[in-house]
């Protein structure tokens, strides 16, 4: 009888490891899953059981949960797998990983701890400032302590991968890198390259302003550093996702990976052009040149190539695999692939949806048509189709393949698994679509009450209650979804019974290899040193304009703290105070 040959069996102390960073991931999942919950009953006045004051405690510790602690962990644990996998070797010191995993781990206690400091009067401490924690809003230290100590963990990650290659290049040396390490290396390449935006503002202005060693800074300065580093963390949570469509479906479809050049170059251009595209975010900003503003949307269109590409890839595998299967004729064939396998039947449902979010990504994107969508609903839609479902669903979809591999027990439920796949789909395709519609006549985010006296929302089709009554459906299937995906885990982990029937610890061969391409495709210093230039083209002016107009630290406003209830139209004028 074959041994079985799981990851488990191969890297034991690794898959302790990636276990623990899954279940922190879970876990994030599960409270920032059933936070939202909260927010969509609330908005839509279906049920309300918070004031409104503290829907913006609830809407931060969603958006930092779901948004960095879910995605990141998740791609922490994955990107061990994929390094250790493909180079066949072990971590150099797994005491040295366990200390990055707990770094991570200190970061999000310190964070969540002061933002749920907003609705217990007994932590001295409040962090209502959202996921996106510009100025003046103003947290306690605590949050951006954690928040550095959690980007500085995954630094350590990446060069815990480092240096696994680095010795393992030592005993290969005329070798390619194996495609799964090239695209964890790639992906923190640009991290690294990103993060210090965001270091850089909370270590120079946030933290020093929060612990009252400066007296003011310039917000404009610092929501452009987190802009810088705001969109490629987009990237950052997509790579692994991109990953997983890469090697893991065409493995599941049957069938071979169509082209690891093309899948080299998709992780090429997202390392160059991911950071130099962040002030595509800040069209409304009035202190930033339009000429910054165009060369950021050209920037952002290009890319819309590595997405295309690896549209055309991942397709062009599943298809290769279902003609593997016995699949026929120009659409046909799509009915031989594994759809009874949650696996591949959310990562592909997670695909179809990140087309529908690529396209209005590209609505985003125009310097025109975004003023029409700008906070407003329409980009809450946007990002629930992109790292609400082609993140998430992604991860979510690839856990029945993976805990097995790091538990060595059956999944406990597969068809409750397919189930659940196919609810968050649906669910988000009633949430997303709602959110979409609400946008384009003017329904605002990032607000407890958006409707207003005196003033009512005309949809072109439909009714307001229909919209709110489709996101409350939604949220509710989702959250259904996330604790039925929860329950197969904890049982699966708990529960499940050891199997010697678990599949090979392996990722899809490919029918084009890494010999196809020139091997400059690996050179990561050349591609590294252009996305440095590209940065410091895109960025320099802009920043130094900033500077000049509005000083290191700012003309001097005072901080806003939101658990205080404030009339809004002192809050506006406080607003137009600091704009230039």
């Amino acid at each position: 009888m074959a041994m079985r040959n799981a990851y488990i069996d191969q890297f034991p102390e690794e898959a302790r490891v990636i276990r623990a960073a899954l279940w922190s991931s879970f876990l994030a999942l599960m409270i920032g899953g059933t936070l939202g919950l909260i927010q969509g009953l609330h908005r839509t006045n279906v049920l309300r059981f918070i004031p409104s004051q503290d829907y913006y405690t609830v809407l931060t510790a969603h958006g930092v949960l779901l948004v960095i602690t879910f995605t990141i962990f998740f791609l922490v644990g994955i990107f061990t797998w994929a390094v250790t996998t493909s180079l066949d070797r072990g971590v150099k010191d797994i005491r040295f990983t366990w200390g990055w995993y707990a770094m991570m781990s200190l970061g999000t206690l310190l964070v969540g701890v002061s933002i749920l400091g907003g609705v217990v009067d007994q932590i001295p401490m409040n962090a209502d400032v959202l996921y996106t924690f510009y100025s003046p809003f103003q947290a306690h230290p605590a949050f951006y302590v954690g928040f550095v100590l959690f980007v500085v963990g995954t630094w350590l990650a990446g060069f815990d991968w480092f240096r696994t290659w680095w010795a393992w290049k030592k005993d290969n040396p005329d070798e390619r890198i194996p495609l799964p390490t090239f695209m964890a290396l790639t992906t923190m390449l640009f991290w690294y390259l990103s993060s210090i935006g965001v270091a850089i503002s909370i270590l120079a202005f946030l933290l020093p302003w929060s612990l009252g060693i400066i007296d003011s800074v310039n917000p404009l300065l610092t929501r452009t550093l987190f802009w810088f580093f705001g969109h490629p963390v987009v990237y950052f949570w997509l790579m692994p996702a991109y990953m997983l469509w890469y090697t893991m479906l065409p493995k599941l479809s049957g069938g071979k990976l169509f082209s690891d050049p093309l899948a080299r170059v998709v992780f090429v251009l997202f390392l160059i052009l991911s950071t130099p595209v962040g002030i595509h975010h800040q069209y409304l900003d009035p202190g930033i040149a339009e000429g910054f503003k165009f060369i950021a949307m050209t920037n952002t269109m290009f890319l819309l190539l590595p997405s295309l590409l690896t549209a055309f890839t991942v397709v062009a595998s599943m298809e290769h695999g279902a003609r593997q299967r016995g699949g026929e004729g120009y659409l046909s064939w799509l009915k031989a692939l594994p759809w009874r396998d949650p696996a591949f039947t959310g990562m592909a449902l997670a695909g179809l949806m990140f087309a529908a979010g690529g396209f209005s990504g590209m609505i985003n994107a125009g310097l025109s048509i975004n003023y029409l969508v700008h906070n407003s609903w329409w980009v809450v839609g946007h990002f629930h189709l992109t790292v609400g479902t082609a993140v998430a669903l992604t991860f979510m979809a690839a856990s029945y393949w993976f805990i097995p591999q790091l538990t060595g027990k059956e999944i406990w439920n597969r068809s409750l698994g397919l189930v659940q796949v196919v609810l968050w789909f649906i669910g988000m395709t009633f949430m997303s679509n709602a959110m979409h519609r609400a946008g384009l006549f003017g329904i605002p985010r990032r607000t407890a009450e958006p409707q207003y006296e005196g003033f009512s929302f005309d949809p072109a089709v439909g009714t307001v209650a229909e919209i709110d009554a489709q996101v409350a459906l939604g949220a509710a299937l989702l959250t259904l979804s996330v604790y039925l995906f929860i329950t197969n885990m904890v049982l699966t982990t708990i529960g499940g019974s050891t199997s010697d029937a678990i599949p090979d610890n392996t990722y899809a061969g490919t029918l084009s290899g890494p010999e196809d391409s020139p091997a400059i495709i690996d050179n990561l210093k050349l591609w590294t040193s252009i996305a440095v230039v590209l940065v410091i083209i895109a960025y320099s002016l802009p920043l130094a304009s900033i500077i000049d107009a509005g000083g290191l630290f700012g003309p001097g406003i005072d901080p806003w703290k939101p658990s205080v209830v404030v009339d809004p139209s002192l809050v506006l004028e406080s607003v137009r105070g600091v704009m230039p």
